[in-house]
């Protein structure tokens, strides 16, 4: 099978370059000036391993490939908010033999968050979601840092909505021999609403900074608990913390190329490039949107989702909000729903 990133970023280019490196035929799609430094000088994979520099066909997208191929895999892994451009321009591609990619080919969503499976089913036939457990920065143009090990990442895939089939099976195999666990399950969906409710830190992260301050973390805390009394209300399963440890079980520890600390999460990366977007509509956004819902006040989460959003509009360096500021706008807001909430006389 051959395997068309399409976004190789930070967890598409180490997914890909992995896969590459295990021998298995990749292409990578990129855009700006990831896309130039990709097709100039490669995609140069760092890893706790040690650097390597990947000379793979690069593409801006399927028009520069003609045809597909039958056996080909498509990966989505950009941020789920550039999802619908990217499924507008892969879903029609041609097929050899007849047919397009949404028809006939296999389409993996190793995003963030729960929404990207959901959005690509209303235009693709063969989707799967992926719970995606990978540390990776996009750390310049055309370099990609992955410093989890022994485990590059843990990639729980299973059929969109539920179910397994042999076409992920194989493509876990390929993924288990490029440094991946893999692991197939009928009901992916369950891993990735719990790594949505770790994800509702994000925001934080973004706008406030690395969580390392007790102040920091118990905002956070308090912004998780929201989110499991959404998804308790909207009667969501989501696998525990001790069965997501058993399974992790120190099979990814975090072990930096070069000796620096870790950086950001996929949030703080997209404030600290500048991008424009964020993903928050996806993450702190899909809690309240459930909350919405299902009756439930979900005051810090909207909080967040507001920043998030106003950081990457405005373009606001990432992490320079004070944490303390921003425990005091979380407490302001949870006090203007209490008291609209309370009975009047």
């Amino acid at each position: 099978m051959r395997y068309i990133i399409i976004g190789a970023g930070a967890v598409g280019g180490a997914i890909g370059g992995r896969l590459a490196e295990a021998g298995h035929d990749v292409a990578l799609v990129a855009r700006g000036a990831h896309y130039e430094a990709l097709r100039t000088h490669g995609l140069r994979l760092m890893t706790s391993e040690g650097t390597r520099t990947h000379r793979l066909p690069t593409i801006d997208g399927p028009a520069a490939l003609g045809e597909l191929c039958a056996d080909d895999v498509l990966v989505l892994a950009v941020k789920t908010q550039d999802s619908e451009a990217a499924l507008e321009a892969w879903g029609p591609a041609p097929v050899a033999g007849g047919g397009t990619a949404a028809e006939r080919l296999p389409l993996v969503c190793a995003q963030n968050g729960v929404e990207g499976p959901r959005i690509a089913l209303r235009r693709f036939r063969r989707v799967y979601g992926v719970c995606v457990w990978l540390p990776a920065t996009l750390v310049e143009p055309g370099a990609v840092s992955a410093a989890g090990a022994p485990l590059t990442g843990i990639l729980h895939l299973g059929r969109h909505p539920h179910g397994t089939d042999e076409t992920a099976r194989r493509i876990a195999a390929d993924l288990e021999k490029a440094h991946f666990e893999a692991p197939v399950v009928p009901d992916v969906a369950r891993w990735q609403y719990a790594k949505l409710l770790g994800n509702l830190a994000n925001a934080i992260e973004a706008v406030s900074g690395v969580l390392t301050s007790e102040e920091g973390l118990a905002l956070y805390a308090r912004v998780r608990a929201e989110g499991e009394a959404v998804l308790a209300a909207a009667d969501i399963a989501y696998t525990g913390e001790e069965e997501q440890k058993k399974v992790r079980d120190n099979k990814i520890r975090f072990e930096p190329f070069d000796g620096s600390e870790r950086g950001g999460g996929s949030s703080w990366q997209s404030l600290d490039r500048g991008t424009g977007t964020i993903e928050a509509d996806y993450l702190n956004g899909e809690i309240v949107l459930l909350g919405r819902l299902h009756g439930v006040p979900t005051p810090l989460n909207e909080l967040l989702q507001r920043l998030a959003n106003t950081f990457a509009r405005e373009r606001r360096a990432a992490g320079s909000l004070p944490v303390a500021e921003l425990v005091r706008l979380a407490d302001e807001a949870v006090a203007f729903v209490q008291e609209e909430r309370a009975p009047r006389p």
